[in-house]
């Protein structure tokens, strides 16, 4: 017989995974404690309506999204956020 045939399988040449090298900002700064006073940077977290953001969006860990979501319930209740609005891009500075 002659040489060994080359046979040709149909693969996908270099597997890799194709993850997103997205990180929670909070961990990229070591920020370990979300100040609800710091309304210009959880200004950020809100959309123009003033809804949270989910985590898939903001790319947060659970543990700083829950520190997150306290921070502006608290902020909310001081006064420096609104809870709803219209025109909340308008507000962002």
């Amino acid at each position: 017989m002659s040489k060994k045939s080359e046979i040709k399988f149909l693969t996908p040449f270099n597997i890799e995974n194709k993850t997103n090298n997205k990180k929670c900002s909070f961990k990229k700064k070591n920020m370990n404690y979300i100040d609800y006073k710091n309304y210009y940077l959880l200004t950020n977290f809100l959309n123009e309506m003033g809804e949270i953001l989910p985590r898939k969006i903001t790319y947060t860990t659970a543990k700083q999204h829950r520190k997150l979501k306290l921070a502006i319930k608290r902020c909310r209740h001081i006064g420096l956020l609104p809870f709803t609005t219209d025109n909340f891009q308008e507000l962002k500075f």
